[in-house]
């Protein structure tokens, strides 16, 4: 509070005593807030309306948890001193303390402008820009916070780096220094920074988890530390993270929106509503908030309050494309004329970004299709994939390779030389095959089971999976299957055990089995099968023109890749279907086929056959699947919470005038539907 930062006064305050009082009111603020707004007290007796003393009020009152109070002295103080960032500092962060979150940044934006080199204004204005939806206000903000929180001269320019996005350049010079000064925590941290954005986030976990090895106390490092968790699908990691930040700041939006995310995502959705309705309380304007807020309520089966909370969100931001695909993503929603000229409107916009831009193809798709307008339609899917496919390529050759060794390596004997490998539990029922292919049901049908509790798509296999490519040598060929070979008895068992202890936080009754219905599992039949071999197998298939059209009509948020083209998703279907008839030949039994359109002709068969194979007894409400209340987290979940109807089964056939390089990608594979063609065995 002194130097340019600070409230100016006449001269005549600057003198003596009043100098000594001043400084004495400040060091109190880190001892006794009492003693401190005490003594600001009497130096405002003495010398009524002095600045400095009503910022250390101000603050004395904010830190002792009296936020109104603080207000009253902080909010007309800065109003008279325009000039002060350390008045417009204090301001911010009470006014974010007291849930005005818009009226914060606007304060701590004037702080940042008085005094650019402030690390804590740029921290909290990131802060509140994330809660704001402004992502990338919130990264430059940060990268701000990086370079004026850096007092090192040596690490100035990979921040100036950061600050201007020049990647590769921040990165050489962040490498170069860990050289010389390998536990410098803020150049670790900066370097992680570089990686996230880059989107190696197994390389920032790695670079985080050192610098709060070195500094536990690191709070930013520890936030940063669970984002990049989070985006690799470590939601119990995560969770852990945030209770701890959460704990230390309980009113830090970053915190607390993130925390909400991550408990969501872990089914916790009673305490994930509430921490998003106390959040929209204090920022009641921020589409992206109300935006995940009906994300949460959809799957919690509160679809009325959902549509509600999307139609608030668009109310406030009408050109977040985001919102209208998830409405469309709810399959039973219908867009009124108004909505689908509005979106019409959006895409015809200069300024709408790539993001935006793609969701509101996906949404307007959906709302022709519901029309019957076909042709239309399918030109909004396939505009919408081709933007998405620009910033996600995919190579289906690495994709037809990877199924050819997975074959090389996975023969009978290779299996039966690990048998008696693996953990011996019999909980795990994987339900796997391509997306869209009627999975959800299936997983529907078996949580509606007393014994069987569903969780969600789980990603401990491919996590394993991708450490399992990292054991080989850093100078050769990331290569996975193969490194499985390597693996002992005990190993394999290990890593079975780890994925049941990994996923019981998912698992929140008492059911002693369990679903995992991540659909990309099917590339990992052999590793399952070697850690898990009591598990069971369950490979949900459709009819290869229903499955890949509709996979090719889902926006999937991630993870997906080999969706955005049709000749792509077509070449994918076809290595599943030689993969899988591999596995039928090597370890015949082991996986239990279920072809979506016999589950609509008969589904009382269909369901004894598949409850038969997870050794279960038939239960009634099995049939009634329904009529269960459990949270879907999939683009199925209102689909599923309706009795089964035929009509949907050929919905491809209105366009399948444009399914012509879909066709040739599958050859011999559509042509033979339901079975497997001899040549790909």
């Amino acid at each position: 509070m002194s130097g340019d930062s600070s409230p100016s006064g006449s001269a005549s305050d600057a003198v003596g005593t009043l100098d000594v009082a001043l400084a004495h009111a400040a060091r109190l603020l880190e001892k006794d807030l009492g003693l401190a707004a005490e003594q600001a007290r009497e130096v405002l007796r003495a010398a009524p309306g002095h600045p400095q003393a009503r910022l250390i009020l101000g603050t004395a009152y904010r830190l002792s948890g009296q936020t109104g109070a603080a207000l009253e002295v902080l909010e007309p103080l800065a109003r008279e001193q325009l000039r002060s960032a350390a008045v417009s500092l204090e301001l911010g962060i009470a006014l974010g303390e007291a849930g005005r979150g818009v009226h914060a940044v606007a304060a701590l934006r004037h702080a940042v402008r008085l005094k650019p080199d402030l690390p804590d204004g740029w921290r909290l204005l990131a802060d509140h820009l994330d809660l704001l939806g402004d992502a990338k206000g919130a990264e430059h903000a940060r990268a701000l916070y990086l370079k004026a929180a850096t007092r090192d001269p040596r690490l100035l320019q990979p921040a100036v780096a950061l600050v201007e996005n020049k990647l590769a350049e921040a990165e050489a010079l962040l490498r170069a220094h860990l050289k010389q000064y390998p536990t410098d925590i803020a150049a670790l941290r900066m370097l992680a920074e570089v990686a996230a954005r880059l989107r190696r986030y197994p390389d920032a976990e790695l670079l985080l988890a050192r610098c709060l090895e070195l500094a536990p106390n690191f709070a930013p490092a520890r936030f940063n530390y669970a984002v990049v968790l989070f985006r690799q699908a470590k939601a119990a990691e995560t969770l852990a993270q945030m209770q701890r930040l959460v704990a230390s700041d309980p009113q830090n939006p970053s915190y607390r929106n993130l925390k909400a995310a991550v408990l969501a995502t872990l089914g916790d959705y009673s305490e994930s509503l509430e921490i998003y309705e106390a959040v929209l309380k204090e920022y009641p304007e921020q589409a992206k908030i109300w935006m995940s807020y009906g994300h949460a309520l959809k799957t919690a089966r509160r679809q009325s309050d959902a549509i509600a909370a999307y139609r608030q969100a668009l109310l406030i931001q009408p050109t977040l494309g985001e919102v209208y695909w998830s409405l469309a993503n709810l399959k039973t929603f219908r867009f009124t004329e108004a909505d689908v000229t509005t979106m019409h409107a959006a895409l015809g916009r200069d300024d709408l970004v790539a993001d935006d831009r793609l969701h509101f193809e996906f949404a307007l798709g959906k709302a022709l299709e519901d029309a019957e307008i076909f042709e239309e339609s399918f030109a909004h899917y396939a505009a919408g994939n081709a933007i998405r496919r620009e910033h996600h390529p995919y190579n289906a050759n690495d994709n037809t390779a990877y199924v050819r060794r997975s074959k090389a390596l996975y023969t009978a004997d290779f299996f039966a030389k690990r048998t008696g490998a693996g953990a011996p539990a019999r909980d795990p029922i994987f339900i796997l095959g391509l997306p869209r292919a009627g999975s959800t049901l299936l997983e529907q049908i078996l949580a509606s089971h007393s014994l069987v509790e569903g969780t969600m798509e789980l990603p401990d296999i491919p996590a394993i999976a991708r450490e399992l490519a990292g054991r080989t040598a850093k100078d050769a060929e990331l290569r996975y299957p193969e490194a499985i070979s390597d693996l002992t008895h005990a190993e394999l068992r290990a890593l079975g055990e780890r994925y049941l202890t990994d996923t019981r936080i998912q698992r929140k009754a008492a059911a002693p089995f369990f679903i995992d219905k991540m659909p990309n599992n099917c590339l990992h039949v052999g590793l399952i099968h070697l850690i898990l071999p009591n598990a069971k197998i369950i490979d949900a298939r459709r009819h290869p023109l229903g499955c890949c059209f509709s996979g090719f009509k889902q926006h999937f948020a991630r993870g997906q890749n080999f969706s955005y083209g049709l000749e792509d998703i077509g070449r994918y279907y076809r290595d599943y279907v030689e993969l899988m008839a591999h596995f039928d030949a090597v370890l015949p039994g082991r996986v239990h086929r279920v072809f979506y359109e016999h589950v609509i002709e008969d589904t009382e068969r269909e369901v004894r056959r598949l409850l038969a194979f997870c050794e279960l007894p038939f239960e009634d409400q099995c049939l009634r699947f329904y009529e269960n209340n459990r949270a879907v987290r999939t683009a199925s979940s209102e689909q599923v919470r309706q009795p089964i109807f035929a009509e949907g089964v050929d919905h491809w056939r209105h366009y399948e005038a444009w399914l012509g390089p879909l066709k040739e990608a599958l050859g011999p594979v559509y042509e033979c539907y339901p079975e497997v063609p001899p040549m790909i065995v």
